[in-house]
């Protein structure tokens, strides 16, 4: 992964702006993509738009909107190329510069707060992007973005009715790709199948075919079929993406999962070779350890496993948790249950209702015998009436024990 590099920003502030900064920030530079994922111009607008919000910060140190636009081109690109360790610090250096300050203007205070309570989302930081976004909402309680904010820190709490009530004040305000693709995920968690996967088809549809949100609705649609045994429409939702975004990692690596799952390994290994070679995602490692250790090349595995180590100590010095995926990794590569144990307890200490923390302790609590453990955290992951897969298998194997 690529460190932080700074460049120093220098100019003026003026005393008619709203926001006044003592002093320039420094601005952190703009990575380079691989040449795979330049998606045509859209590379080259990224560029344009990145260098005229830094030039406006040189300019004056005290344009907010230019620090928030700033923060966005970040937040795309580490959805993008991967790179989180350097965009995500990146994205919230430039808010809390913002924020730091006496800002009078109210619009610019809550588009700051709600970018920043969406990147302590995909920093997993789960309580703190709550507070920020209720902070935000007491702002502006009618934007669709923050409400789907919300909706996603409910929903990673375990506050499951409350992301109902803030996804039906989302749909009232703003029905579109976003707002539906959460109704699909809050139907999925309540154990309506089939209509989680009509409302992810009206997400897809509603959006561009050859944007990136698209694209993600589109690999969460794959997913879900997938998961729910449609493989063959799965294969199709993720070749649909590479026809619009050829070279998009997260759906090669996707297709490599489903020939994975079902023991094409020659095919699943080709995939996920190209995909890692595209951008350093560590689910593309870990779908390759397991391909490693199902083909018997438990050499190549260990030195993998090692390697997908250090992959997460960088997003844990980034701010990432990562606590759920250590859990996996000491777990299911290294065969160290009480190591993983303490990381999966540790995210359960930070959100002990939801569903899909206590299926993965009361995974790991069967696998060690533990029955009486495992019944009871997946008595708390079956209490939305979820028909995952995973749970049917683990809810009939502890009714055997």
């Amino acid at each position: 992964m690529v460190l932080l590099c700074l460049l120093a920003a220098c100019g003026q502030t003026t005393k008619d702006q709203s926001t006044v900064f003592q002093s320039t920030p420094e601005i952190p530079v703009l990575l380079d993509r691989p040449e795979k994922v330049w998606h045509g111009i859209e590379w080259q607008d990224v560029q344009n738009r990145y260098a005229a919000n830094r030039d406006k910060i040189m300019a004056n140190p005290g344009d907010a909107d230019a620090h928030i636009k700033l923060a966005e081109v970040f937040i795309n690109e580490a959805r993008i190329t991967g790179e989180h360790g350097h965009y995500y610090p990146a994205a919230l250096q430039m808010l809390d510069n913002v924020l730091s300050k006496n800002i009078t203007d109210e619009d610019g205070l809550f588009r700051a707060l709600a970018t920043k309570a969406g990147v302590q989302l995909s920093l997993h930081q789960f309580p703190e992007a709550k507070a920020t976004g209720e902070q935000a909402i007491a702002l502006n309680p009618y934007n669709a973005q923050i409400c789907g904010v919300l909706v996603d820190t409910h929903v990673e709490m375990g506050q499951y009715e409350a992301a109902v009530q803030m996804v039906d004040r989302m749909m009232s305000i703003r029905p579109d790709l976003r707002s539906y693709s959460r109704v699909s995920y809050l139907r999925e968690i309540h154990g309506d199948v089939t209509g989680a996967i009509a409302a992810m088809e009206m997400a897809v549809q509603s959006g561009h075919p050859a944007l990136e949100e698209t694209a993600w609705a589109l690999l969460t649609l794959g997913e879900l079929y997938q998961n729910y045994g449609r493989h063959n429409n799965a294969i199709t939702a993720y070749k649909t993406i590479l026809q619009h975004r050829p070279n998009h990692p997260f759906a090669i690596g996707a297709l490599a999962n489903t020939y994975l799952e079902n023991k094409n390994y020659a095919q699943a290994e080709t995939l996920l070779n190209e995909a890692m070679a595209i951008i350093p995602e560590v689910g593309f490692y870990m779908d390759m350890a397991k391909l490693y250790r199902a083909t018997g090349r438990h050499e190549e595995a260990a030195k993998l496993t090692d390697e997908i180590l250090l992959l997460l100590q960088e997003d844990l010095d980034s701010g990432h948790n990562m606590n759920l995926e250590l859990a996996e990794v000491h777990a299911h590569f290294k065969n160290d249950y009480e190591t993983a144990l303490k990381y999966a307890l540790a995210e359960y200490r930070i959100r002990p209702d939801n569903i899909d923390v206590n299926r993965q302790l009361a995974q790991l609590y069967s696998e060690m015998g533990n029955w009486e453990k495992a019944a009871q955290h997946a008595a708390t992951a079956a209490s939305t009436n979820s028909q995952h897969p995973e749970l049917l298998a683990l809810s009939r194997a502890i009714s055997m024990n």
